[in-house]
C-alpha cells in the first residue's frame, strides 16, 4: 500500500482557462527546433552543420563538458539553421522535416534483463540521457554522477498545469517500461496526488509509490525529495519528468526516439483550452494557431504562469514543457480608483479584496506585479507556502549576501527555483525569488566545480 504524506503548507490558485480533457489536432510542421537552453546547466557543442541530413534520434548537439551526453533530433530532415545569439551562444538548431519520417534504430531491449549501466548507455546513445536532472543545483545531470535515488513526480498542481493522467492514457506500457529501466540504476520513487486513480500510477511496479495530499507545490519533485529522502552535501538524486519516463519506455519498446508529448493549451486568453499532441520543438505558432483571443496585450508562456518562461509565436516547444499558457499582459489595464477599489475579480492571499467571499472562484489574472520591489521583512511569509524543512527567508537572504557557508547550512542543496514559485507569487516584497535561487545554485556549482 502506498505511503500517504500530508502537507499543510501551500496555496492553490484557481485560474480561468484550464484545459478540458479533449484533444485537438495540429498540422505537421515544416520545421522543428531543439534549444540547448531547455537543458539547464549544459554547455552545448553543435555536431551538425547546415545542410546535413539527420534521422529522428540522431545527435544535434552534445554537452561540451561531457560529450557522452547527446541531444537527439525530434524529426528526420535537413539541418536548416544553427541560430546563435550574443557571443555566439547557440540558441537553437532547426531541422526542416522530411515528409516521411525516418528513425534511427537503437534496437528493442528487454529492460528486465538489463543492468543499470546498460540502461544509461542506451539513453546516452539515443540522446535522451540529458532529460534527467539532478539535485543539488537543479541541472541536467551527467553519467558519472551516482544517484542515491531517483524521483519522479506525476502530480502537476501548478495553476493551469496539464493533467499527467490524461497524457498517460494509451502510454501505460511505455511508462512502466521507463520506470523499470530507471529502477535498474537506483531506488526509484514515484510521487502521485491523492486524487489520482490511474492504475498505471497507483499500482506501478519496481518503484516505491508515495501519495502527496496537500496544496500546491506538493507536486514539485523537490518538495517530494525533501519529504522522503533529503539531499545532504555530497549526495546526488536524479529527478525525471514523467513525460521523459514515457520517452525512455518508447525507446526500449520500439528502438526509436519518439519525442511526442501531450501538451495542455490553457489560459484565460485561449479561446478553446484543450490538449494537443506535439513533438518537442514544434513551433508555438502551430500550437496556438487560431486559439488566441487577441494577439496584442497577451503574454504567451511556455509552462505554467508561475514557473514558465516568456515566449512568442516565433519560439518552439521546449523539451520539458507540458503546457503552453496565455494570460492577459495587463499593460492596457486602467483600473478606476486603483488600489482602493473593492476588486471582486482579483485574487489576494491575505483577503485584502472582497473576492475571498465568493469561495473557490476562477480568476483571470494578468501578468502585472502590482508594486515595486521593497525591503524584505522577516515575517515568516515564505514558510506558509514552502512545504519543506528549510528556512526559506533566511536562505534567500544568504543567497543575496553571497554567503556560501550559510547557503549550505540552510539547505540550498535541496531546493530548485520552482520550489519558491508560490512564495514568489505571494511575496509582499516583490522579489524575484526563483531568479535569486537560480543565481545561488549557479554560484554554489561554480564554487564546488
Amino acid at each position: 500500500m502506498a505511503n500517504v504524506i500530508k502537507l499543510r503548507k501551500g496555496l492553490n490558485i484557481n485560474l480561468k482557462g484550464k484545459a478540458t480533457e479533449q484533444k485537438r489536432s495540429i498540422p505537421a510542421c515544416d520545421e522543428y527546433a531543439l534549444s540547448p537552453d531547455c537543458f539547464e546547466g549544459m554547455v552545448p557543442k553543435v555536431v551538425v552543420r547546415e545542410g546535413d541530413k539527420v534521422k529522428a534520434g540522431d545527435t544535434l548537439f552534445v554537452n561540451k563538458l561531457c560529450p557522452d551526453v547527446r541531444f537527439a533530433s525530434p524529426v528526420s530532415g535537413t539541418v536548416s539553421a544553427i541560430v546563435r545569439g550574443e557571443r555566439r551562444k547557440v540558441l537553437c538548431v532547426k531541422v526542416k522535416a522530411d515528409t516521411n519520417q525516418v528513425y534511427a534504430d537503437f534496437g528493442i531491449r528487454d529492460v528486465a534483463k538489463m543492468s543499470g549501466s546498460e540502461v544509461k548507455e542506451c539513453l546516452l546513445k539515443a540522446g535522451l540521457f540529458g532529460y534527467i536532472n539532478q539535485l543539488p543545483y537543479a541541472v541536467s545531470t551527467t553519467p558519472e554522477t551516482q544517484p542515491k535515488a531517483i524521483f519522479i513526480s506525476a502530480l502537476r498542481d501548478m495553476p493551469l498545469a496539464g493533467s499527467f493522467e490524461f497524457e498517460l492514457a494509451g502510454n501505460e506500457k511505455d511508462f512502466q517500461t521507463g520506470l523499470t529501466a530507471l529502477s535498474k540504476v537506483a531506488k526509484t520513487y514515484l510521487g502521485i496526488g491523492s486524487s489520482q486513480t490511474a492504475q498505471a500510477l497507483t499500482s506501478a511496479q519496481d518503484v516505491e509509490v508515495n501519495v502527496f495530499d496537500g496544496k500546491c507545490p506538493a507536486g514539485n519533485v523537490g518538495v517530494q525529495v525533501n519529504n522522503i529522502d533529503p539531499v545532504n552535501k555530497g549526495e546526488v538524486v536524479w529527478t525525471v519528468d514523467p513525460t521523459a519516463v514515457i520517452f525512455f519506455g518508447r525507446l526500449f519498446n520500439t528502438g526509436k526516439v519518439n519525442l511526442t508529448r501531450t501538451v495542455a493549451v490553457a489560459g484565460s486568453e485561449i479561446s478553446s483550452p484543450a490538449y494537443v499532441d506535439a513533438l518537442v520543438g514544434t513551433p508555438l505558432r502551430a500550437i496556438l494557431d487560431g486559439q488566441l483571443k487577441q494577439s496584442e496585450h497577451t503574454r504567451i508562456i511556455q509552462g505554467n504562469p508561475l514557473t514558465g518562461s516568456l515566449s512568442s509565436l516565433d519560439d518552439y516547444l521546449g523539451a520539458h514543457v507540458s503546457e503552453v499558457t496565455a494570460i492577459p499582459e495587463g499593460d492596457d489595464n486602467d483600473e478606476f480608483l486603483g488600489w482602493i477599489a473593492p476588486r471582486t475579480s482579483q485574487f489576494s492571499v491575505n483577503r485584502s479584496y472582497f473576492s475571498w467571499l465568493f469561495g473557490n472562484k476562477e480568476y483571470a489574472l494578468d501578468a502585472r506585479i502590482k508594486g515595486g520591489e521593497r525591503h524584505m521583512i522577516m515575517s515568516g511569509e515564505y514558510d506558509k507556502y514552502l512545504p519543506m524543512d528549510i528556512y526559506g527567508e533566511y536562505l534567500i537572504k544568504a543567497i543575496i549576501a553571497g554567503d556560501i557557508d550559510k547557503m549550505e547550512q540552510l539547505g540550498i542543496y535541496e531546493v530548485s527555483p520552482e520550489d519558491f514559485a508560490v512564495a514568489e507569487f505571494a511575496d509582499s516584497s516583490k522579489l524575484e525569488l526563483q531568479k535569486i535561487v537560480r543565481e545561488g545554485l549557479n554560484m554554489l556549482r561554480k564554487e564546488n566545480a
